[in-house]
């Protein structure tokens, strides 16, 4: 397994709130890595620790064997694209300006935009259905819509390597399963390698070539779903007492919680008669 892009013993802290603590990390070249925990367990902190949006206390992310902290951010954008958990658009820019800010790292005083850029982002567009947009002013959009948009200017980027901080938020099931068809095609296909964070373990069981499975700022298990995912890693990591399948369609675990005890409601009182 080769990684271009791992944590070394990383703290990852807000302010002195510390998350994460003495975490090593590599993310498999190649692979289709996804991130799962309970809530406030350090699946988002890691990946924005991984894109360089935050600087460890204590330890050091890796890109291509070089300390991500000290390569100009150009280089950077260039190897690594990032769609954040909330990104915020600018007033008044267009779905169309707004994918083609995924090309500026491809940009420089000796190379302005070109036909290779305008084919970037077309086809990023196309990928992601929102070429009948590209007219729309984006914050009049749905919440779904605006999504698939910034998920098109990440993919304009053209990375080798694509981080996804929840990239199904906002989306209907149909829009969720058809962005994480697209991801899956990057991966297979295009050979990049993705790291996404997902709240639905049956979706990240279905997609993942490796899974990373978090709990209080910790790395429980990892590995292909199909190795780890378990009963009662479930129960640890979630604390949901379930039952483990086979997916009918897919062939990967499928999580089946158990079913709530109800509690038995009490029998109603006698009703008194009165004394003779």
């Amino acid at each position: 397994m080769t990684a271009r892009l791992h944590a070394d013993d990383v703290r990852l802290a807000y302010d002195q709130r510390v998350v994460v603590d003495e975490l090593t990390v590599a993310i498999p070249d190649g692979e289709f890595t996804v991130i799962v925990g309970p809530n406030a367990c350090g699946k988002s902190t890691l990946l924005r620790a991984l894109a360089r949006m935050l600087t460890p206390k204590h330890g050091a992310v890796h890109l291509d064997g070089q300390l991500i902290r000290a390569l100009p951010s150009k280089e950077v954008a260039r190897r690594l694209g990032l769609l954040p958990q909330t990104p915020i658009a600018p007033d008044g820019i267009t779905v169309a300006d707004l994918v083609a800010r995924g090309r500026y790292p491809h940009q420089g005083l000796l190379r302005q935009w070109s036909r290779d850029d305008e084919t970037a982002t077309q086809e990023a567009m196309a990928a992601t259905d929102v070429s009948d947009l590209a007219g729309r002013y984006v914050d009049e959009l749905s919440g779904g819509q605006r999504q698939r948009v910034w998920l098109a200017m990440a993919l304009a980027q053209q990375t080798g390597i694509l981080l996804l901080d929840e990239p199904t938020t906002f989306l209907d099931i149909a829009h969720q399963l058809e962005v994480l068809d697209l991801c899956a095609d990057l991966h297979e296909h295009q050979g990049r390698t993705l790291v996404a964070v997902l709240h639905d373990l049956n979706h990240a069981c279905r997609y993942a070539t490796h899974l990373i499975a978090m709990r209080d700022g910790q790395i429980v298990a990892e590995g292909h779903p199909d190795e780890i995912v378990t009963a009662e890693l479930v129960e640890d990591v979630f604390g949901l007492a379930c039952r483990i399948i086979a997916d009918p369609e897919s062939g990967t675990p499928l999580v089946i919680p158990a079913v709530r005890r109800r509690v038995a409601a009490a029998p109603a009182p006698a009703e008194e008669l009165p004394c003779p």
